[in-house]
């Protein structure tokens, strides 16, 4: 990978991508050890492939990280969550001897929308019944209209890539209720601002993921399951099975192809193999030189980071519970536009997960750290004026994390799907394309990251 100062990748001078290599394949370096890259690397170890993986930090994982808040337990600071429909990521769980635990939602849900914050039961705010109604049927009406293998064959593709979802708010929503919840939705969502979005990704992304109710629900919804102990240890046991093949701190920055293999050049020396399986988020991939050129680039210049920062606050023990609330809160003003408990299961120590998303993630991560901590501690002394603050308070911010550069997904913005959509998979020659940016299936998702994992993996192979 490399720094934000080096120039795009030009196409190539004839404008279209080289024909595949063919032949064999006996090796291959993979570039990135979150969970689509070592998924592939272990299907293709597997399969008899010689396999490295670099990956430029210290440690696996990705996108997922595992926050110690007290002795011998860990939180989630980065992906957390999942469902039943979520069956790749649940088989590798289950190989993997990994067990899943409810996302605990009993009890009574905080909502500081106004002046004065609400307590009710439920997750349903206390804004106008009908107004998000009529939100939520729009919504619906758009995601059931999505090609979601192909949302740039979507009819009116053109029209929806080129209008953001911001201008669609101020163009649908009349009530005030709707245009106060809808930002705070996709935020929750898909960490976006909707002024960076086309509103052909947002119907794409939330059909994707199942559909908005599935998206958002926790009990049988994508968020009612978490990995007991962290999702963290998934990529550490993968990593455990490939052993020596995952070098860490090798910062990828130019991959060369010629007729008879591909040399990947990190900041430690060259990896010479058969073929290259490019695992990063896009703005990541994008930035690495290649010899020949991308006929298309990864992104667009509307592509934005996800914008998602997590606030862990530690109490002693989950003391909202004794409160008969669920530690669930959703707010109008940030930083934290919304909490939930993410307290281990075995008990010990009380974590909420504060949720910092969308512009006010960018505003957030721009404050210094005392300022930061300041702010949360002020802040869920309003949401929960019954909790004592905090033993401690831990911030992760993936907007301006150096080998994420976002989280939840990377956020497609005005023309990128027609411009991108149709190579967001297609190899370049011996070049192939993982993480969950290329996933039609679960986009922006632990399960589509593994999808896309074993997509590659079968794609080698198919190579001969």
């Amino acid at each position: 990978m490399t720094g934000p100062d080096r120039t795009p990748a030009a196409p190539a001078p004839d404008g279209r991508a080289a024909a595949p290599a063919t032949g064999r394949v006996g090796s291959a370096v993979v570039v990135g050890a979150g969970l689509a890259g070592l998924t592939a690397a272990a299907g293709l170890t597997a399969r008899g492939i010689d396999v490295t993986v670099l990956e430029a930090r210290e440690r696996v994982g990705g996108r997922t990280h595992g926050l110690l808040v007290a002795p011998g337990r860990r939180v989630d600071a980065g992906a957390a969550y999942l469902g039943d429909r979520h069956t790749e990521l649940l088989a590798l769980v289950k190989d993997l001897g990994l067990d899943t635990t409810p996302t605990r939602m009993l009890g009574a849900s905080r909502f500081v929308l106004g002046p004065e914050g609400t307590t009710r039961d439920g997750r349903f705010p206390p804004l106008n019944a009908v107004a998000l109604g009529d939100l939520f049927e729009q919504l619906a009406e758009l995601t059931a209209a999505v090609r979601p293998d192909a949302p740039w064959l979507t009819p009116d593709a053109a029209r929806l890539d080129s209008l953001t979802a911001a201008a669609w708010a101020d163009r649908q929503l009349t009530h005030p209720d709707a245009r106060l919840f809808f930002p705070l939705f996709l935020g929750e969502m898909m960490a976006a601002d909707p002024a960076d979005i086309s509103v052909l990704h947002m119907a794409f992304y939330l059909r994707s993921g199942g559909g908005v109710r599935y998206l958002n629900a926790f009990e049988g919804g994508a968020q009612q399951d978490r990995i007991a102990g962290g999702a963290h240890q998934v990529c550490e046991r993968l990593a455990g099975r490939l052993g020596a093949r995952v070098r860490l701190g090798e910062a990828v920055r130019a991959v060369h192809q010629d007729d008879d293999g591909v040399t990947v050049h990190s900041t430690t020396g060259a990896h010479r193999a058969d073929v290259a399986v490019m695992a990063l988020p896009p703005l990541l991939a994008d930035a690495v030189e290649y010899r020949p050129w991308l006929p298309v680039r990864r992104v667009g210049d509307r592509t934005a980071r996800g914008c998602a920062v997590k606030a862990t606050l530690v109490y002693p023990e989950p003391l909202w519970r004794a409160h008969g609330l669920s530690g669930w809160s959703v707010n109008a003003e940030g930083p934290l536009l919304s909490t939930v408990d993410d307290s281990p299961a075995d008990g010990g120590v009380g974590v909420l997960t504060g949720f910092v998303t969308g512009g006010e993630a960018r505003r957030f991560g721009a404050l210094g750290t005392r300022q930061q901590h300041a702010a949360v501690v002020e802040q869920a002394a309003r949401v929960f004026p019954m909790l004592p603050p905090p033993t401690a308070l831990h911030i992760t911010d993936w907007v301006n994390e150096q080998y994420s550069q976002g989280c939840y997904a990377a956020l497609r913005g005005p023309g990128d799907w027609l411009r991108h959509g149709p190579t967001l998979t297609a190899p370049h020659r011996r070049v192939h394309w993982a993480g969950t940016e290329t996933s039609t299936e679960y986009f922006g998702l632990m399960e589509g990251a593994v999808r896309s994992g074993h997509r590659v993996v079968a794609e080698i192979l198919a190579r001969g």
